[in-house]
């Protein structure tokens, strides 16, 4: 099964057609502050709370799953649980590379705070990003 923190996640679409190609069932999880439709997908509307969504991500995936996510909590929670885990820039998370990432989100938070840095959002999306995102998802079910 595939389990995708859908809120606002851009690569939704992308995963299901692939998802649906492979024959792989999709869960979409997001809070009531979110409006989600598919023709494939199941839906899970989880109550709004902070981490609400994570956490019943995190309870509903098993080893071997799948795991869509852009947050590095969750994906080192996902890996835990024997998951494996993808990011909506493609990137795969692994249990090596997992550790730094996690502590660098620290970093970055413990500077924000201070005050002492300012850093600017995310690059708009493009389609480069959405074609890196497929080859690695397409990838990453080729070795199931």
């Amino acid at each position: 099964m595939i389990c995708m923190d859908a809120d606002a996640c851009p690569v939704t679409r992308i995963a299901e057609e692939i998802a649906m190609r492979h024959g792989i069932p999709v869960t979409l999880l997001c809070d009531t502050n979110h409006v989600l439709s598919s023709d494939y997908s199941t839906i899970k509307i989880i109550g709004a709370g902070a981490d609400a969504v994570d956490m019943a991500l995190i309870n509903l995936c098993q080893r071997g799953d799948i795991v869509i996510t852009q947050d590095y909590g969750v994906a080192a929670l996902a890996l835990g649980k024997g998951a494996r885990v993808i990011h909506q820039s493609g990137k795969v998370f692994t249990d090596d590379k997992i550790g730094g990432l996690l502590m660098d989100r620290h970093l970055a938070k413990k500077a924000r705070r201070g005050g002492r840095h300012h850093l600017k959002g995310s690059a708009k999306r493009t389609e480069e990003d959405d074609r890196l995102f497929a080859e690695s998802f397409e990838r990453m079910l080729a070795e199931l």
